[in-house]
């Protein structure tokens, strides 16, 4: 009987390399990365700073591209993508969590969450329906109304989580989400980055300096000096 085929992984990722110009100096920051990530995956990208974790978390994510090199999601090389084509792609495929929330100060949470859906082709009562849903799966049904000023740190995270979910991404990108966030508002958090991932089946790639947050992924991938200095281990 044959084995069943195995699963493409949802990011492969080539001999990928980048360097950044300051005046006359190129600055090596990654280095001849190769590195495979499986659709389902909660993945920690760890490393001290300066190691290139974000550098490498942007170029997945699409917000940067590589020197050389080859990256793949879901079997699309984005390398090969003009700047207009990456765009749309990053609005199809990404769901973005930042540090900072980076959420819109005059828009309430539920304008915030429904932002995304406002570049779709679904119709008000749609987009509607999903941003609720979204909101009620974060847990902040009750504060749709609310202004960004008027909620605690843990739940603006939650109202960014929700608008990085809304439109069913592929792929989470996380950059140090509970690096802004007391230790009980970053438990918060990271629970519910962990119920996505295993109710879900969302592939979320974190940044992390915080040991305890990535204790929260799958799996662990080290980085230090541009090289990844050890293979992917998982955290529990």
């Amino acid at each position: 009987m044959d084995a069943p085929p195995v699963a493409a992984p949802l990011v492969e990722i080539r001999h990928l390399a980048k360097a950044y110009r300051r005046g006359d100096q190129v600055v090596p920051v990654l280095t001849d990365i190769t590195l495979d990530i499986a659709r389902g995956a909660f993945t920690a990208l760890m490393g001290p700073s300066g190691s290139g974790k974000s550098t490498l978390l942007n170029l997945i994510a699409g917000i940067d591209k590589p020197d050389s090199g080859e990256l793949r999601v879901g079997g699309l090389d984005i390398t090969r993508l003009g700047e207009s084509a990456l765009a749309d792609w990053r609005a199809a495929n990404i769901g973005f969590v930042f540090q900072f929330y980076n959420l819109m100060p005059v828009l309430t949470a539920y304008e915030n969450v429904e932002l995304p859906l406002m570049l779709t082709a679904l119709s008000r009562a749609e987009r509607r329906e999903r941003t609720e849903l979204t909101l009620s799966a974060v847990g902040l049904s009750d504060r749709m109304k609310h202004f960004p000023n008027e909620l605690s740190g843990g739940q603006q995270q939650r109202v960014a989580i929700a608008r990085a979910i809304v439109t069913d991404p592929v792929l989470i990108v996380a950059d140090e989400p509970t690096g802004d966030l007391d230790r009980v508002s970053a438990t918060e958090v990271l629970a519910m980055l962990q119920k996505l991932n295993a109710d879900l089946g969302k592939t979320i790639i974190m940044v992390t300096h915080d040991v305890n947050a990535a204790r929260a992924a799958r799996e662990m991938v080290h980085l230090d000096k541009g090289e990844i200095s050890g293979p992917a281990e998982p955290t529990h």
